[in-house]
Parts: structure tokens; C-alpha cells; sequence
């Protein structure tokens, strides 16, 4: 079993900046693959970024490519999503969830566990 928390969201505007962190506690936190996932009112949740368990492969969705930066600190149990440039279409509750495998997965029915999510208004 695998608990997250996820914090650092809050109401910014277009064109600035937030870091979101995810604490992980119950499991080894290194055997874990990570993953940033977010879901706007309506729309179905859809994959952000997602890091490698060991933190040496990430990988983005098109739309936060060049924007956004996922890493993680297995010392702290910690992931973290640095959200920069941000537009309205970035509103959203953002989740992270977690895989006890190595790689990096794009598919949300790829994961284990989940946080309860951390909401991110952008105002133009």
C-alpha cells in the first residue's frame, strides 16, 4: 500500500508559475514509477508527465512539453511537478499516482495508487 498527498496548487496567473509536490509513504518509495495526471471540469482525466522509479526517463504530454518539469527526491519520498508559463487551459485538479514497476507510463489505468488531487486555477 501506497499513500500520497498532494500540495502546491492554489490560483495563479497566465504566464506564472507553481510547483506541486506529491509525499509518498507506506512502500519503498524507489520501486515506484510516478506519474502527474490532471482533470478539468467535464473532460476526462488525461496523463501530464511521468518519471522513471529510479528518475533517469521522463516523459511529457505535447501539451506542458518545455513548460512543465518532473523530478524526484527518493531521499524525501518526494515528486515534484514544476509548472511554469502556465495558460488557462491548465486549470485543473492535478493527481499523482504511483506504479511499483521501473519504467515511464503514459496510460492512467497503468497505475496503482493515487493521491486525492490538488486543484490549479490559471486566470487570464
Amino acid at each position: 500500500q501506497v499513500q500520497l498527498a498532494e500540495s502546491g496548487g492554489g490560483l495563479v496567473l497566465a504566464g506564472g508559475s507553481l510547483r506541486l509536490s506529491c509525499a509518498a509513504s507506506g512502500r519503498t518509495f524507489s520501486n515506484y514509477a510516478m506519474g502527474w495526471f490532471r482533470q478539468a471540469p467535464g473532460k476526462e482525466r488525461e496523463f501530464v508527465a511521468t518519471i522513471s522509479a529510479i528518475g533517469d526517463s521522463t516523459t511529457y504530454a505535447d501539451s506542458v512539453k518545455g513548460r512543465f518539469t518532473i523530478s524526484r527526491d527518493s531521499a524525501k519520498n518526494t515528486v515534484s511537478l514544476q509548472m511554469n508559463s502556465l495558460k488557462p487551459e491548465d486549470t485543473a485538479v492535478y493527481y499523482c499516482a504511483a506504479k511499483r514497476s521501473w519504467g515511464t507510463y503514459k496510460p492512467l489505468t497503468s497505475y496503482d495508487y493515487w493521491g486525492q488531487g490538488t486543484q490549479v486555477t490559471v486566470s487570464s
